[in-house]
Order: structure tokens, then C-alpha cells, then sequence
């Protein structure tokens, strides 16, 4: 702020009137007192910004007066200038001492005292911006410890629930997380048309489960008064306490839906894991019953092949030792004898086709089973 209120210190009368008529058109707020005590006194209700002190004053002079001012950490701020005829170097030096910013000797010309002033406004001015500086840049360093460990609250978190593999642990592990920034939070997590709940304090009250009910196809984030709900398809959060702090507020916001947008898809690859593994145990189900059925299959096949090799075996033999005795002719013995022979062989062909069936089989379980091993990876 620039200078506007100055307080002059003399306890000569003359001396406060050459002050005033000097300062008459810098348009300065200007009071005078006429002793240490009376400024002592007047700057809790004038609250001065520049004292333009006199060092040779009675009951209490101008040193004192400024070492009061400067060890009050109310009045230490206050710029003083002395304004005093003894102007040695070793009187300069006692000024500086006690705490006084400028100095200036009696006579001095009107443009003197003016440029003085004006370069004292300068300096407050400069003072101001710097103390503003000051304070945005370690608003700002703060903010950024701030953030700087809420992300590492974040990260820690997405390093947790890349190792879940259960919805509850997950929404659990997520109001955790919320609390740990101070907030109250509760989550309902949405799948196959049924919705689970969970909070921060354990339960969620009927009235919060009908505001996920309200609002979870009225868009991604809304916000009233301290509250902020927001909506993925599968996650929905809602945050009961959000900080007033306009800076943090929108800080802690946007963590919010970063949170909700990674907890979704994370909920979304756990639920991708539980339908492969069903599909794959589905699989290995079929295999297994596929694999039992063409097993007593062939077993059937089999048995069936070796009763007619052994009931064509047991004819051949009768038909060599009944024919000779029959009376036929050779052409008939021939005839038979060929025909029996066909149908032995027939049955004989009839294995090597089962082991065809059953070699085409096992590399249809080899499929099957190599199909199961890649749903497992």
C-alpha cells in the first residue's frame, strides 16, 4: 500500500508547523504529537505507517521512543525517520541502531524532505508486492508438498488394487484411500443389475442410497454445497465433506474422479478374470465329459468287434471240420470257404478304423486341452 498516514513527532510547536506546511500538498494523512508518550499512545488508534521522530525531546527521547516501537511486534513495522539538528555520523549510527529507517538533519529544504517521503512510498509499495510474492510462493511450495503427497497416496493406491481380485476388498481399499485425504465417503459399485454398498463409516444410510439411485444416469460429476458425487458406469462415490478451500476443493476434485475412473477399470478387469476363469472351468467341464463318453464309446466298439471276430473264428473252424464230410464239390468248398474268410477280415478292418476314430480323438482332446491352457494364461 502506498504512504497515506504519517505521524510527526516534535516537542517544538514551530517545528510540527513547518512539517505540516511541507507535507500540505502530497495530500498525506497527517497527525502530530508532541511527545514520546503521545505517540506511544496515538499509534494503536492512527496506526501510522511512516513517524517522522525528533530525537531531542523530554521525558522520553527519540531513541527510546523508536526502540518501544520496534520491540512491539504490533508497531515494529512502522517506518521511523528521525528528524533532528544533531546530524554526526555517531548520531546517524545510534538511529540505525535502534531500529529507525532513515534519517534526516534539521534545516533541510522542503524537496529534501519530499523526495524522502515519496521514496519511502516507494518502498512500501515495493514491500507490499514482495510480501505478496512471498506469501503466493509459499502458498504455492505448500500446495505442492500438498499435492505431492496425495499423489503418493494415489499411486500407493493403484499399486494395491492391481493385486485385488474381489469386489469388496477393492471398493474397501477405495474409501480407504478417500479417507486418507480426510474425506467421508461412501461407494456403491453396480454389477448384473445389483448394487453393493459400502462407506466410510461402514454403512451407507437409505437417503445416500437413493441419491445413487437419483443421479447415477444425470452425468459424470455433480456437485452441492459440501458434497460431490461422481458417476462411472460401473462406480459410483459420493463425498460428503469436501474442503472449503476453493484451491483445494478443485485439487481434491479432480483426485476424486481419477480415483473413480482407475477403481472402475480395475473393477472392470476383475470382472474379466472371473468370466474367463468361469469360461475356462466351463472348458475343462466339457473336455472331461467329451473325453469320458468316447472312451466307453470306444470301449463298446471295441468289446462288439472282438465277440464277432470271436463268433467268425468259432464258424470258420466248424465249417473246416463240417465241409469235408458234406459231399460238396470243390467249387463249393471254395465258395464257402472264401466267404467266411471275406467276413473274418471285414471284422479284422473294422479295428483298424476304431483306432482311426480313436487317433482322430486324441488330437481333438489335444486341441481342447491346449485351448484350456490358453484361456489359464
Amino acid at each position: 500500500m502506498a504512504l497515506q498516514r504519517i505521524l510527526a513527532v516534535d516537542d517544538e510547536p514551530f517545528n510540527l508547523e513547518i512539517l505540516e506546511e511541507i507535507l500540505e500538498d502530497l495530500n498525506f494523512d497527517l497527525l502530530t504529537a508532541s511527545s514520546g508518550p503521545e505517540c506511544l499512545d496515538m499509534i494503536e488508534s492512527f496506526d501510522p505507517q511512516v513517524i517522522l521522530l525528533d530525537v531531542s525531546m523530554p521525558q522520553m527521547n527519540g531513541y527510546d521512543v523508536c526502540r518501544a516501537i520496534k520491540a512491539n511486534p504490533e508497531t515494529h513495522h512502522i517506518v521511523v525517520m528521525f528528524v533532528s539538528a544533531r546530524g554526526s555520523v555517531e548520531e546517524r549510527m545510534e538511529g540505525y541502531s535502534v531500529g529507525a529507517e532513515d534519517y534526516i538533519v534539521k534545516p533541510f529544504g522542503q524537496g529534501e524532505l519530499k523526495t524522502k517521503l515519496l521514496n519511502l512510498s516507494q518502498m512500501l509499495l515495493d514491500k507490499d508486492i514482495l510480501e505478496q510474492q512471498v506469501e503466493e510462493a509459499t502458498s504455492t511450495a505448500f500446495d505442492a508438498m500438498a499435492t505431492s503427497s496425495e499423489m503418493g497416496q494415489i499411486v500407493n493406491y493403484i499399486e494395491q488394487i492391481s493385486l485385488l481380485d474381489d469386489i469388496p476388498t477393492l471398493a474397501n481399499a477405495m474409501t480407504k484411500c478417500l479417507s486418507s485425504f480426510g474425506l467421508n465417503s461412501n461407494v456403491e459399485i453396480r454389477i448384473d443389475e445389483q448394487r453393493h454398498h459400502f462407506a466410510t463409516t461402514g454403512l451407507c444410510s437409505p437417503i445416500v442410497i437413493e441419491l445413487f439411485d437419483i443421479l447415477k444416469s444425470k452425468g459424470r460429476l455433480h456437485e452441492f454445497t459440501s458434497r460431490v458425487l461422481v458417476n462411472y458406469d460401473l462406480v459410483s462415490v459420493l463425498i460428503l465433506n469436501m474442503p472449503e478451500d476453493e484451491s483445494k476443493h478443485g485439487r481434491i476434485r479432480d483426485h476424486i474422479c481419477f480415483l473413480v475412473s482407475v477403481t472402475e477399470q480395475q473393477l472392470t478387469a476383475i470382472l474379466t478374470r472371473h468370466e474367463l476363469t468361469a469360461q475356462r472351468e466351463n472348458l475343462d467341464k466339457a473336455q472331461a465329459m467329451v473325453n469320458g463318453k468316447f472312451k466307453s464309446l470306444m470301449g463298446m466298439l471295441e468289446t462288439n468287434r472282438k465277440q464277432n471276430e470271436t463268433v467268425f473264428r468259432a464258424l470258420q473252424e466248424r465249417f473246416e471240420t463240417r465241409i469235408p464230410t458234406m459231399g460238396l464239390d470243390e467249387d463249393q468248398e471254395v465258395f464257402i470257404f472264401n466267404n467266411v474268410d471275406e467276413a473274418i477280415q471285414n471284422s479284422v478292418a473294422r479295428k483298424e478304423a476304431i483306432d482311426m476314430v480313436k487317433s482322430a480323438f486324441n488330437e481333438i482332446e489335444g486341441d481342447l486341452a491346449l485351448l484350456s491352457e490358453h484361456a489359464k494364461g
